[in-house]
């Protein structure tokens, strides 16, 4: 049987990788905090549709808002991208497949009638807090579903 061959260039390179978090970053958590200080309760790393195999970082399912906290790194950041040196084509290629994958939720969850809110990690997770807090209260009024 071959070996496994990994996609980092070294192993020092595959163990930070590795440790990078997919969910409860500092942002998320931040957010989450100031959400939830805020009154305001929602579920986490949740399927907003669960035909759809894609996760959002906070999810309103009554009101059906779906918000991601995206990574400069990982979904590309038009202010703070970097290009790799090492390996360079697959780091292009792995990002411009998380940008797709991101269009694709945000439109898939859209024409199933969710507000999808997007924010990047550099963003001041006070005001975050804000813009969702208000599109949520605005969405129980117009449900007539006093907050």
């Amino acid at each position: 049987m071959a070996a496994y061959e990994s996609w980092a260039t070294s192993p020092a390179s595959r163990k930070v990788m590795q440790g990078n978090r997919s969910r409860d970053t500092s942002p998320e958590l931040a957010v989450r905090r100031r959400l939830h200080a805020a009154g305001l309760r929602f579920r986490v790393v949740h399927r907003p549709l669960p035909s759809l195999r894609r996760t959002a970082d906070i999810v309103f399912t009554r009101q059906q808002i779906a918000v991601f906290v995206d990574g400069c790194y990982w979904h590309a950041c038009p202010e703070h991208r970097t290009i790799a040196k090492s390996n360079a084509s697959y780091w292009s290629e792995k990002l411009a497949r998380n940008v797709a994958r991101d269009a694709d939720t945000t439109e898939q969850l859209r024409a199933a009638g969710w507000t999808v809110l997007r924010f990047w990690e550099h963003e001041d997770p006070e005001s975050v807090a804000a813009t969702v807090a208000k599109a949520v209260r605005s969405q129980d009024l117009t449900e007539g579903k006093p907050r």
